[in-house]
């Protein structure tokens, strides 16, 4: 296993080639393990960290590609992606899944990006994961572009859930966002979804610096009137452009101000647990559809207490955190015919030196090299 931080000379969303061999892998990951046998880390049972948090969330980025271009993710020109040869496989993806379900308590697997659809094998990889038992719940993050002719097979292959990507239903300004004019595939995307019954579907909503009250309002009319249920999240400082600030776009309070003059509000009563949305019970008027709408606020109402996700990127390293500086190298162990237990302990050695929060308040908080769409959201 290797605990390292990316040569920041690399560029975001590439991974130096042949920077870690074998041998220093090796080494790393022993002296990772020794330092956290020292500190009485867990070798078997839940995958927890030394706060005491249980990760049964995995979150898989199945590439760093993608077909859109967000102003608050990815340049115009995109980036220079992770090589093709270190990108995990099938076998190896399925073979990680198996580790994470059997021997460290997974519960849920989440298949994120980049965007996941530009992934030829994504029905294979829910196969893959249906077939585990005990049987994870599979779900899934998209943009929807090619969603609309793929629903059907993905649901036939095991996905249990979709979460889709859609900051605002105005066209012109989904297109200046994206720099893309997709809205109407999008759109038919979701419609698949849940013609297929991908149910509940989620409609994920950036708080871009370009979207307003209005687009959020009209956006939670939409989906009210469709059945889905609407998250709203902050910008965070994942940008490939490093220009994320703290002050750009809607707050919560002045969404919560904007939905409020139109909908009923009313904070959900069921237990947040580890769920990273805040949730009210929402209404736009007696004789309309009732719905959920939610808030996922990491920057200033963070719930890092409650964390229960672990990460593990396109090319095969584990991030204990979104906002981790540091990465464990499970590719270089796969690919040195590392055995299941060496696997499962560099696993839990990463998850054990997780932070107790992101630091993005800390004066000194440093920004990931890698992007978002280089991570998985």
């Amino acid at each position: 296993m290797t605990l390292r931080q990316r040569d920041r000379r690399t560029p975001p969303g590439q991974v130096a080639a042949e920077a870690h061999p074998d041998a220093v892998t090796r080494k790393a990951f022993d002296q990772a393990v020794q330092r956290a046998a020292a500190t009485a880390m867990p070798t078997s049972g839940p995958l927890v960290d030394s706060f005491g948090r249980v990760h049964t969330d995995l979150r898989i980025s199945l590439t760093d590609r993608c077909n859109l271009r967000c102003t608050y993710c990815m340049p115009a020109e995109g980036l220079d992606w992770i090589p093709s040869t270190h990108l995990l496989s099938d076998a190896e993806l399925i073979r990680l899944m198996r580790i994470g379900v059997t021997r460290l308590g997974i519960t849920d697997i989440r298949f994120t990006g980049g965007e996941p659809l530009l992934a030829r094998h994504l029905e294979s990889v829910v196969a893959g994961a249906a077939a585990l038992r005990p049987r994870p719940e599979i779900a899934l993050t998209t943009n929807g572009l090619g969603l609309a002719r793929r629903a059907g097979a993905l649901v036939a292959a095991g996905l249990d859930r979709i979460n889709v990507s859609l900051d605002t239903v105005d066209r012109a300004h989904f297109a200046e966002i994206t720099r893309r004019d997709r809205l109407p595939h999008v759109l038919a995307g979701l419609d698949a979804a849940a013609r297929a019954g991908m149910t509940p579907i989620k409609v994920n909503a950036v708080l871009d610096p370009k979207i307003t009250g209005d687009d959020i309002v009209n956006l939670l009319h939409f989906c009210l009137q469709h059945g889905y249920q609407l998250r709203v999240i902050e910008m965070m400082p994942l940008d490939a452009d490093h220009r994320w600030t703290r002050d750009a776009g809607l707050d919560v309070d002045q969404v919560l101000e904007a939905v409020g003059a139109r909908f009923a509000l009313r904070r959900d009563a069921k237990p947040r647990g580890s769920a990273p949305a805040e949730l009210w019970q929402v209404q736009e008027g007696p004789d309309t559809p009732a719905g959920t709408f939610g808030i996922i606020a990491s920057v200033s109402r963070p719930f890092c207490g409650s964390c229960d996700r672990t990460r593990l990127t396109a090319d095969g390293q584990i991030r204990n955190c979104l906002f981790a500086t540091d990465e464990s190298d499970l590719r270089a162990l796969l690919r040195s015919g590392a055995d299941d237990d060496a696997i499962e302990q560099a696993w839990r050695a990463a998850m054990w030196l997780k932070k107790a929060g992101h630091g993005i308040n800390d004066p000194n908080f440093i920004q990931p090299d890698r992007p978002m769409s280089a991570i998985g959201g």
